[in-house]
């Protein structure tokens, strides 16, 4: 690869998929932390916005294909904010979950 290509490339990728090509010690490693990121990122937010309670066996089926797709999401995160919108997601489904458990503890004060 030429180092034109390289630079394009680079120059084009999202903030946070370029901020651990920098960090990483190798390109290998950079995009097994990328994919470990995206999914952590997507269980979170499934946890908080999607998970109900279900056993155990139907708990690691949705975690494995949640994995799947993962890797087609880390492919894509590339060059599209994918990390980033993922941060936002989370962000939101956290306060919405602490507004609601704070309006809950009001609920059972007045009661």
């Amino acid at each position: 690869m030429r180092v034109e290509d390289s630079e394009m490339v680079y120059n084009r990728m999202s903030g946070i998929s370029r901020f651990i090509y920098e960090v990483a010690p190798n390109f290998d490693a950079a995009g097994y932390i990328l994919l470990a990121l995206i999914f952590i990122m997507s269980a979170i937010v499934y946890k908080l916005g999607f998970a109900k309670k279900i056993n155990f066996w139907q708990n690691v089926v949705i975690y494995v294909f949640l994995f799947i797709g993962c890797l087609v999401l880390t492919f894509l995160a590339f060059f599209l904010p994918i990390v980033e919108g993922l941060i936002v997601a989370a962000a939101i489904l956290i306060i919405y979950r602490v507004r609601r458990l704070n309006e809950h503890k009001k609920d059972s004060v007045v009661q």
